[in-house]
C-alpha cells in the first residue's frame, strides 16, 4: 500500500467559531493549535497545511488558573541594552485581550514557514461579534473542564 499524502488543492477547509468565555487559556490554545494544524482530520500530513480556519470570540473572558492572573508576565526585548519590556497578564487582558490568545497559540505551532501560514487562519475578537458571517462558520463544541 502507498502512503497517502495530502495535496493543498484537494483540501476542504471549515470555518469554526469558538466561544472562549470561561475556558482556560492553555487548554483552549492547544485545542486551537490542533485545529489550525489539521490534526483532527484523517488526511493530516505534517508538512502540509491541512488545518481549518478558527474564529475566537469573547477572548477577554478567558481565564487562567491559580494566581497567574497577577503573576504571569509577558516579556519582549527591543535588542537594545536595557530594552526589556514586561507586562502582567491582568494588564494585557485589560488592554489587548486578543494578544494573550495569539501569543499562546503561536507558541504551540511550528516555528517555521508552515507555522506562520497556519497562524494566519486564526481570527481573535475581544467581544462576541465577528465579521465572518459570509463564511458560514460552524460552532465548535469545546468540552469544558469539569463537564462529563
Amino acid at each position: 500500500m502507498k502512503t497517502y499524502s495530502a495535496k493543498p488543492l484537494e483540501l476542504e477547509r471549515t470555518w469554526w467559531v469558538i466561544d472562549a468565555e470561561g475556558l482556560t487559556l492553555g487548554r483552549l490554545a492547544s485545542e486551537i493549535a490542533n485545529i489550525l494544524r489539521g490534526k483532527q482530520k484523517p488526511q493530516y500530513t505534517p508538512n502540509v497545511d491541512t488545518g481549518d480556519f478558527v474564529i475566537v470570540v469573547n477572548a477577554e473572558k478567558v481565564r487562567v488558573s491559580g494566581s497567574k492572573n497577577t503573576t504571569k508576565l509577558y516579556r519582549r526585548h527591543s535588542h537594545y541594552p536595557g530594552g526589556l519590556k514586561t507586562v502582567k497578564f491582568c494588564d494585557m487582558i485589560a488592554n489587548r485581550p486578543h494578544k494573550v490568545l495569539e501569543i499562546a497559540v503561536k507558541g504551540m505551532l511550528p516555528h517555521n514557514t508552515l507555522g506562520r501560514q497556519q497562524f494566519q487562519k486564526m481570527f481573535v475578537y475581544a467581544g462576541a461579534e465577528h465579521p465572518h458571517a459570509a463564511q458560514k462558520p460552524v460552532s465548535y463544541q469545546f468540552v469544558k473542564e469539569g463537564a462529563k
